[in-house]
């Protein structure tokens, strides 16, 4: 098969396939399925009957084939359409073949199963303090795109880092539900960059109803940067700069429509928070193996002298030895626990009811906005010219289109 010629026929027609090179199946002991697939060059396979006789059997023709993609899982354009259950076992096949180790292979065969399985390849992914992991293995992370849930809760993200691009992105806007994003040493100005995309761009986070920003230096200016989640049901702003008092309540209910729980909400909890999906024995592998760890200790190498080029190597030395912010005793964390969430759905009408007859100084300046945009779109519809113009040059501020012209 090495030095032969490789025929294929497509719809029809027979063709000479050339530039591809086969791999050779490797012998592996480990698998996570029950029934692993032995990879073998022989296509028997040896048991013995009830008298102790050495018996053969031949495998079968779909084993053979499973065997021969999962070798070749890198040069498979496509897999939409595949049963779940032949998706099954090929992912089973590829990681016993160790193909999601190899760097150069794994985040494209992620994808390939990502684009056709959604989120039975992965649906919650939990990197809670596994800081080592998220950076070495970003491209693989990425090709996640069907996450209902991440924990990224003390990753040492801090305010600028390449996830938050893949947070906001289109891939994630209909699928995640639950974010943590606890313990990062994020300022206002991260809190701020991470919802540029939705806010300018109104892209991302659509369907986010679960936030966790707790343990962040974070001040009640950073607020009036979710008001850019439309489905935000739950917020922990625990251990911020957040003090519990009548303003406080008051500009959640205002700006997020969010009332403080005086029970502690069960989503924050993060003991039920896990990796599930077809990927999570290949998480853990990547956390375990050790093989890369010389090849991430020379790029982070080259990314501290790049950051010292531009003169950033005291601030990315802050960000990376920042621990986690955590509360010292159980008492301390109940004392500072600041759940909010959106009340029962009757309270949607008197909300807006109550944006437009309150008075314009007990508002902040967002609520005049709103009211702003309204009465332009009386006046506008009379004079028949587009609101969408005049509320482009209304509804930036300063910061945003600073930050818009950094991309």
């Amino acid at each position: 098969m090495e030095n032969s010629t490789i025929y294929v026929r497509e719809r029809g027609n027979l063709r000479r396939v050339s530039g591809i090179v086969l791999a050779q199946p490797k012998p592996v002991s480990s698998c996570r399925r029950t029934n692993p697939l032995v990879l073998r060059k022989e296509h028997f396979i040896f048991t013995y009957n009830a008298e102790g006789s050495l018996r053969y059997t031949t495998k079968s023709l779909f084993d053979i084939t499973l065997l021969f993609v999962a070798d070749n899982i890198h040069h498979v354009d496509s897999l939409v359409g595949f049963p779940e259950q032949i998706g099954d076992r090929l992912f089973a096949a590829a990681e016993e073949n160790r193909a999601f180790l190899n760097a150069d292979i794994s985040p494209k065969a992620l994808r390939l199963f990502s684009d056709a399985y959604g989120e039975m390849v992965l649906g919650s992914l939990c990197l809670r303090n596994r800081f080592p992991l998220l950076h070495e293995r970003m491209d693989e992370i990425k090709t996640f795109h069907s996450l209902k849930s991440l924990d990224l809760f003390g990753c040492r993200l801090g305010d600028d880092h390449e996830i938050f691009l893949h947070l906001t992105s289109s891939s994630l806007a209909s699928s995640l539900i639950q974010l943590f994003i606890g313990g990062n040493c994020l300022s206002d100005a991260g809190l701020q960059r991470l919802t540029a995309p939705v806010r300018i761009m109104r892209k991302g986070l659509d369907c986010l109803q679960f936030l966790d920003v707790s343990y962040n230096p974070i001040s009640e200016r950073a607020l009036r940067y979710l008001t850019c989640l439309p489905k935000l049901e739950k917020l922990d702003a625990s251990g911020t700069g957040l003090k519990l008092g009548t303003r406080l309540k008051t500009i959640m209910q205002d700006l997020l429509g969010l009332t403080y729980s005086e029970k502690p909400l069960e989503t924050f909890d993060h003991t039920r928070c896990k990796t599930e999906g077809w990927a999570e024995q290949v998480v853990n592998q990547w956390e375990t193996n050790g093989s890369q760890m010389s090849k991430q200790k020379k790029i982070d190498e080259s990314r501290t002298s790049a950051l010292r080029f531009f003169g950033r190597q005291k601030f990315v030395r802050d960000v990376l030895n920042a621990s986690p912010l955590v509360c010292e005793n159980e008492e301390e964390a109940k004392r500072e626990r600041l759940h909010f969430c959106r009340p029962a759905a009757t309270g949607h009408v008197p909300e807006k009811q109550t944006a437009s007859t309150t008075n314009h100084q007990a508002k902040p300046s967002w609520h005049n906005f709103k009211k702003r945009q309204r009465q332009s779109e009386r006046c506008d519809s009379s004079h028949q010219s587009p609101p969408a113009k005049r509320l482009s040059s209304s509804a930036f501020t300063a910061e945003d289109v600073e930050l818009l012209n950094s991309y």
